[in-house]
């Protein structure tokens, strides 16, 4: 296992497969973030520790608006989801690692030691991902920086737990139970009907989460494997819902539409997130539905994004997290309300309130461009060509011919994504299927010869 050095906390190049995670940044100089835009200037503020354990487009935001106040929190088993361009590109800033296998109150003392001697001393904390919401917050307060509750990462990250939450609060949810056998299985569908989800209860991004039909789905499930639960499937209309929260009150509210459920993307629906600046959006009064989880919850900063369901006029409590969202879903918002949301992300996590003040309103989504097969990509549409086509506001293509790929059963699973514009959410939909049909992608898959996607 990689060693850190006690005077960085960095893990050495030497014993690592990352050559460019050394044990000193280099001065702080200006960065790209894949055309993202240039640098931003802002006064300096309070100083945040930002887990990263992957590459989003929020932390590059952080990395260039304020460089001087951001150091990075980084785990030692995710070193393989950092792409080494990625890590150049953050080289600047100040990175502690946490050394995977070794008790977390010890490298919550090595982090201590280490930032004793440095000028930029976090005294805020955000963490933008789901599957660590456990280990970052309990490291933010062995740290004492702002943190999550034991209790509050359950009511956020553990799906059963959540749910019991929303029952508590008077909201309506699809009926759920923890389940540990195919009998408890067989049982609910007795007593609630085929077809039901089946999910384990820490799950995300669609990740081990089906749609069982009837009991003979279940073969192919080992409910040994983890912590599941099953629910009700429920008919209906699925939204998702962003807020700001600032001092336990939510200043505003952004809902998105979605073309496809989540649960059929992962099976090749379109894959997609419309966020509803304009036009007709959810009859349910939003605001006050997260102003409700967020007083429940006793949320008192930070980004939630939740999912509801519509059905007949009355709102169904999905899942909610408190993070930034994933996938493009913060930045649609910034495109259809004509402002900085990573800006307005970036002051609730430093405590200050954000200025949300908005120009041209319409609607905008996140099409996530497909990724077919595992395996080398031969061919595939150009970002030029996807930006000659009707709406498309921007491109981004992450990997390019030549380049080793893995599919996975996700819903953030892709090859790129292109924000797409309209009027209305039905019309960002239209011109969404429209990039679908002309765009193209040849992957020479490992075992099974080459799949193409093309017009």
């Amino acid at each position: 296992m990689p060693h850190t050095n006690a005077e960085t906390g960095r893990i050495p190049a030497a014993r690592t497969t990352r050559p460019d995670i050394t044990d000193e940044p280099p001065p702080v100089c200006p960065v790209g973030a894949g055309g993202a835009g240039e640098a931003v200037d802002a006064a300096p503020g309070p100083v945040l520790l930002l887990a990263d354990d992957r590459p989003c487009s929020f932390g590059r935001y952080a990395a260039r608006r304020g460089p001087e106040e951001l150091v990075l929190l980084r785990f030692e088993d995710a070193s393989g989801e950092l792409p080494t361009d990625y890590l150049r590109e953050t080289a600047h800033l100040p990175a502690f690692w946490i050394r995977q296998d070794v008790p977390l109150e010890t490298e919550a003392a090595r982090y201590l030691s280490w930032i004793e001697g440095r000028s930029a001393r976090p005294t805020r904390f955000c963490n933008p991902s789901e599957p660590r919401q456990d280990i970052a917050q309990r490291f933010a307060r062995f740290v004492g920086l702002p943190h999550l509750t034991e209790r509050q990462v359950l009511w956020v990250r553990d799906k059963a737990a959540m749910k019991d939450r929303f029952r508590a609060l008077g909201l309506r949810t699809a009926a759920y139970q923890r389940v540990r056998t195919d009998t408890q299985v067989r049982r609910f569908a007795a007593a609630h009907g085929w077809p039901l989800v089946l999910k384990p209860v820490d799950s995300f991004a669609c990740i081990d989460t089906f749609l069982l039909h009837g009991p003979e789905d279940l073969r192919e499930v080992d409910l040994a494997a983890r912590r599941w639960m099953v629910e009700q499937y429920l008919c209906g209309t699925e939204w998702e819902v962003c807020a700001l929260v600032h001092n336990g009150a939510v200043p505003d509210v952004w809902p998105s539409a979605l073309p496809c459920r989540p649960l059929d993307t992962v099976d090749g629906a379109m894959n997609a997130h419309i966020s509803v600046g304009s036009g007709p959006g959810p009859v349910t009064d939003v605001a006050t539905l997260v102003q409700r989880v967020v007083g429940g919850m006793r949320i008192d900063h930070g980004y939630l994004h939740m999912e509801f369901f519509e059905i007949d006029g009355q709102a169904y409590a999905g899942e909610v997290g408190l993070r930034p969202a994933g996938c493009e879903i913060a930045a649609n918002h910034g495109h259809a309300y004509g402002f900085d949301i990573f800006g307005a992300i970036l002051d609730v996590y430093t405590g200050r309130r954000p200025a949300l003040e908005y120009g041209e309103r319409r609607c905008v989504g996140d099409l996530l461009l497909p990724l077919p097969a595992t395996g080398t990509v031969k061919g595939i549409t150009s970002r030029e060509e996807l930006l000659r086509l009707p709406g498309v506001l921007d491109a981004v293509l992450r990997i390019a011919p030549g380049d080793r790929v893995t599919a996975r059963r996700a819903s953030h699973s892709s090859s790129g994504y292109v924000h797409i514009e309209g009027d209305t959410a039905a019309e960002v939909e239209t011109r969404m299927r429209g990039v679908l049909a002309r765009f193209r992608i040849e992957v020479v898959a490992d075992a099974e010869g080459a799949v193409a996607l093309s017009p």
